[in-house]
């Protein structure tokens, strides 16, 4: 008799079905598991051996052999280990083998019996309502997945004895409850901004269109803090978007406790970090930094002291909002619909172009600094500002400056006007102007006759480039959006220009 357990293998956010089969039968004593198993799940044998005797199964003197299918698909960590006990319990008698025919099965299996916490519980559980089955997951794992829907059934013991108990009736199991993480505390506030308006200016303007921006200043100017102060300006994430980054933090195993926010993540990787900490990779694929911050921001402080090669990795996220991690025996794709923030000192002292400052190599410090910065990375960037150092007098008589609260209530009506039209076209009312397609872009953000005049003038001036003239009309798109027109006018359009000119010089000197 085989006994047959359902269970899954991850491959990327996407939960691929996986058949557990488990024979007992007369020949050599031992356990063996096939299938193209790791090493983690080949190991699984000690664990579930350890766990059925602690859980008083005693294992009978025969041949058990587990067969994981699809055989040709690879098997990697620790979250069959319960699918396995459980197919051997049924194949024993020890459990009603249909009890488990509506249900998917993840779980590591601790050696006392009880049950760990795995990662992708979320992604679990959604694959498991997409196959119109249940869901049986560790108990710590279980306000995790209860997110996935209450129309699904979930059951997350804590032993392999409460689940053999709950099968036979005599202790029955309560669904979990989704469970919200409590914020740390406020987010840091831009009222700590001293002076510096032109970039609280460019914040909002990015945060209302979810534009990638880039600050150049010298050191303690405030492009750090900026940064950091500009979640507290963004909108809240929406169910859809929840669900979505919530299901590629479960995959990497970052939801402490199985807890959900809708604070936008906020990734700031230290400029030390390889291509695949940044877009992806590993032995099992894991998502980078780039996918950690969907729907959110992702800060590169000290931006050219990033590896320009990966830096140039980010150019394919950047343009299509996924990273492609591709293998020669599989291929995964992770989202990253990112908001780039990045910060940068003019030259490698940091003082160029700052009065009473000159660097000891002229010119030549800041080109050099600017050139490990290629064009088409560059490109992508909707905005530049320089942020110069903060005068004496903002530091010593402050003049009042608006609250992060005040900023967020413009960015949110840009937002919602943003949300309505997108809904007009038949588009998510979660897309920004900075996604647009260039033939949405061209529909939506036509300008009036003077804006049309200016930006066919700046750009046989300026050369932009076919990409560079679509960003600067949804940048124009957005700030017609804060100031409430349903035109784009000329005023928008120079604004606008004004934030990509200093790119495109820095774009010549790379």
């Amino acid at each position: 008799m085989v006994a047959r357990v359902r269970t899954l293998a991850f491959q990327g956010i996407e939960g691929l079905p996986v058949d557990v089969q488990v024979m007992v039968a007369p020949g050599r004593v031992g356990m063996q598991i096939v299938g193209l198993p790791d090493k983690a799940v080949a190991e699984s044998r000690e664990r579930v051996q350890s766990a059925l005797h602690a859980s008083g199964l005693a294992l009978p003197a025969k041949k058990i052999t587990v067969n994981l299918a699809p055989a040709d698909l690879p098997k990697e960590g620790s979250h069959f280990d319960l699918a396995i006990a459980l197919g051997l319990m049924a194949a024993l008698g020890a459990i009603p083998g249909d009890a488990l025919e509506p249900y998917i099965v993840i779980g590591e299996l601790n050696l006392d019996g009880t049950i760990a916490d795995v990662s992708g519980a979320l992604p679990a559980a959604i694959a498991a309502n997409a196959m119109d089955k249940g869901l049986i997951c560790p108990a710590g794992s279980g306000p995790e997945a209860a997110w996935a829907g209450e129309g699904i059934d979930i059951l997350a013991p804590r032993s392999l004895i409460a689940l053999a108990n709950h099968f036979r009736g005599t202790q029955t199991m309560a669904r979990p409850a989704p469970a919200v993480r409590k914020s740390a505390g406020p987010l840091p506030d831009l009222a700590e901004i001293r002076g510096q308006e032109s970039a609280k200016r460019a914040l909002e303007v990015a945060a209302a269109g979810g534009h990638n921006l880039l600050m150049v200043g010298p050191p303690g100017s405030g492009k750090s803090m900026l940064a950091a102060r500009l979640p507290s300006i963004l909108p809240p994430l929406t169910p859809a978007e929840l669900l979505d980054v919530s299901m590629i933090h479960s995959v990497a195993g970052q939801l402490a406790e199985g807890k959900l926010t809708d604070r936008r993540p906020f990734r700031a990787p230290h400029h030390s970090a390889t291509m695949a900490a940044l877009v992806g990779g590993g032995l099992r694929a894991k998502p980078g930094e780039a996918s950690l911050a969907h729907h959110g921001i992702l800060f590169l402080d000290e931006l050219p002291e990033f590896s320009p090669t990966v830096l140039d990795a980010l150019r394919q996220p950047l343009e299509t909002a996924e990273c492609v991690i591709a293998r020669a025996n599989h291929r995964v794709t992770y989202p990253a619909a990112i908001q780039l923030i990045a910060a940068m000192n003019p030259c490698r002292c940091g003082m160029a172009g700052e009065p009473g400052h000159q660097c000891a190599r002229g010119p030549r410090c800041a080109a050099d600094y600017q050139a490990r910065l290629s064009g088409p990375f560059l490109d992508r960037i909707d905005m530049r500002i320089d942020v110069p150092a903060v005068s004496a007098a903002d530091l010593i008589r402050p003049a009042a400056a608006e609250s992060s609260a005040t900023v967020a209530a413009r960015v949110a009506a840009a937002r919602a006007r943003q949300a309505e039209r997108a809904a007009h076209f038949g588009f998510s009312p979660a897309l920004s102007n900075a996604r647009l397609s260039t033939t949405l872009v061209e529909t939506i953000a036509e300008p009036d006759a003077p804006g049309l005049a200016l930006l066919r003038d700046a750009a046989e001036r300026m050369k932009f480039s076919a990409r560079g003239y679509h960003r600067i009309l949804k940048l124009a798109r957005t700030l017609a959006d804060l100031d409430g027109r349903a035109t784009v006018g000329r005023l928008h359009l120079a604004e606008a220009i004004s934030y990509r000119l200093p790119g495109e010089r820095m774009t010549a000197a790379a």
